[in-house]
This record gives C-alpha cells, sequence and structure tokens, in this order.
C-alpha cells in the first residue's frame, strides 16, 4: 500500500498535513499553516524534497533519542518526524519518506 498524505485542521484551527506510510504510521509531520493554501504549497515542497538526502537534517534530542527534519531549498522545516530510540530507526524514517512522498494519496480531512 502507498503512502498518504493527510491534510486536517488542529484544534487551534490551523491546518497541518502527515504523511502517512503503507502500514499506517505517521512518518513525517507538519507545522500549523492558518490558511489551506499554504498547508498545500507544503505537501507539494515535501513531494519535491523528499528524494534529496541533502534535505534532512538528522538531530539527537537531549534525551537521547534520534528525529530528523525535512527541510527546503531555502532550508526552512517543511516537515519533522517522531522520536526514535535508535539512529537506524531514524535512518528507516528517513528512507520510508524518501520512497512515499512523492507519489502519496492526498486524503483532505479538514472538513471545512
Amino acid at each position: 500500500m502507498a503512502g498518504k498524505f493527510e491534510l486536517f485542521k488542529d484544534k487551534a484551527g490551523e491546518f497541518r498535513f502527515r504523511l502517512k506510510a503503507g502500514n499506517g504510521e505517521i512518518i513525517l509531520a507538519s507545522e500549523g499553516y492558518k490558511r489551506r493554501a499554504s498547508a498545500e504549497n507544503g505537501i507539494a515542497s515535501v513531494r519535491k524534497n523528499a528524494p534529496t538526502d541533502a534535505r534532512y537534517e538528522r538531530k539527537e534530542t537531549k534525551s537521547g533519542k534520534h528525529r530528523f527534519n525535512l527541510k527546503a531549498t531555502n532550508g526552512q522545516v517543511i516537515g519533522t518526524s517522531e522520536n526514535y530510540e535508535a539512529a537506524s530507526s531514524r535512518d528507516n524514517g528517513i528512507e520510508s519518506v524518501k520512497r512515499n512522498a512523492p507519489e502519496a494519496k492526498f486524503a483532505d480531512l479538514s472538513a471545512e
């Protein structure tokens, strides 16, 4: 099963998106956007930038967990992963985003 972008509204009324892998796991989540069009631009940017390894910022949290950010060409963060116990799990998450994002389906759950 292919990946899927889900566009939704959070409790504050902001638009957000998440990318889910074929198994339903969330592999990337966005920040909040005031406008739907901005969130949709974010999804387009993830599709465009996901295949490029240099766009991933690999990080370690203060508590020793591992995570990554996907950045646009201008350096702005367009998506963030969950925290992983191991660096290898984080790297598997990056590979999953690379595989899933370019062709992921789109589901609008924001129901305005």
